[in-house]
């Protein structure tokens, strides 16, 4: 694996070498990572579990993200991007292996572009650019596992006029993240922006996603954000429902609210709160928060809150020192303890 990956690095290169016979083409890419002390937690469900992972330390690579683009001319572009990191489950040990994040041939022409490949989905792209620490902690939907970043299909994007105030984001998709397809229904996306000045973003999103054995989900969210050059305060909220077949359906929802304030040229400060709930009060907040990556979560509680803060130290525009805390609290009956998880985290970016 590690010899195949070396040799893609290599074709690649060749490639921007060639740059000026052929078009341009760029390498991009950043590292992110923790320096991390669990130091309390409570499974609620598996005492071996959380006895071998309590008080867990070390250093480890959340992302790692190799980019190449390739522009052919003013209508058609390419890229293919890289991504690996470490499992987060705080027991694995396993070498970092790279996978296909992005692989996708572009047309635009004016405001619309057609994209066609493994791509982003209009899920939370929006959001998590407004929020700007993903390097710190994924947003919502992705980090309670509710929906995926990237899907293989073909997507429609663009504004509806010149101004860009007025946006769409259409995608077709396999449902089934960066993986093969593996069954016949599809996965339609679709997000509707209205940005009416610098200050202000506002944001509608519905999918559905046709899946095998009546297990069909619909998902539903709405984002607004505020912003000045001192700071940005954004607030969403998402609801999903399940089907399970002969059973009744689950129905999720969550709301996150977290916000940035500038603090001088080299550091910004930072801080989140996420509320997941079980909309029907008979099941749990999240069935798949064991499988949650990097923070570990109770998959039976009733429902879960994780506030997060920490401070942003540039000493180089490229270079981002993170020291912060994320801590989980959970309500219902006989409620677990709380998470605590003070990490420092890293941020590198290489153009």
């Amino acid at each position: 694996m590690k010899f195949r990956f070396l040799g893609l690095l290599a074709g690649l290169f060749v490639l921007l070498n060639a740059a000026p016979a052929f078009g341009q083409g760029s390498f991009k890419g950043y590292m992110f990572g923790d320096a991390y002390y669990l130091a309390s937690h409570d499974d609620g469900v598996n005492e071996d579990t959380e006895d071998a992972i309590e008080g867990a330390n070390g250093l480890w690579f959340r992302r790692i993200y190799l980019t190449f683009d390739w522009t052919f001319n003013e209508a058609w572009s390419a890229r293919l991007r890289t991504e690996m990191g470490s499992p987060g489950d705080f027991v694995t040990a396993t070498s970092l292996v790279p996978f296909a994040k992005d692989a996708y041939v572009r047309w635009k022409n004016g405001n619309h572009q057609i994209t066609l490949g493994i791509s982003g989905t209009p899920t939370w792209g929006v959001i998590e650019d407004f929020w700007g620490y993903r390097s710190v902690e994924k947003t919502l939907l992705d980090l309670q596992r509710i929906a995926s970043s990237r899907d293989v299909g073909v997507a429609f994007k663009g504004s509806f006029d010149d101004a860009k105030k007025f946006r769409y984001n259409l995608m077709l998709g396999n449902g089934n993240s960066v993986r093969n397809e593996n069954n016949e229904g599809k996965k339609v996306l679709l997000s509707l922006g209205f940005f009416p000045n610098d200050a202000i973003i506002v944001e509608g999103y519905v999918d559905y996603d046709d899946r095998p054995g009546e297990t069909n989900r619909f998902t539903a969210q709405g984002f607004i954000g505020y912003q000045q050059e001192k700071g940005r305060i954004g607030a969403q909220y998402f609801y999903q429902s399940r089907d399970r077949g002969n059973e009744n359906s689950i129905e999720l929802s969550g709301v996150s609210v977290f916000g940035a304030v500038n603090l001088s040229e080299k550091a910004n400060a930072f801080a989140r709160y996420d509320l997941m709930m079980d909309t029907d009060d008979d099941m749990v907040a999240n069935p798949d928060a064991g499988r949650i990556s990097y923070v570990p979560f109770n998959p039976a509680a009733e429902s879960s809150s994780m506030v997060l803060a920490g401070i942003d130290f540039m000493p180089h525009s490229q270079v981002h020192l993170m020291p912060n805390i994320q801590a989980v609290f959970y309500g219902g009956d006989d409620s677990p303890d709380t998470t605590i998880l003070p990490r420092l985290t890293f941020w590198i970016i290489f153009k």
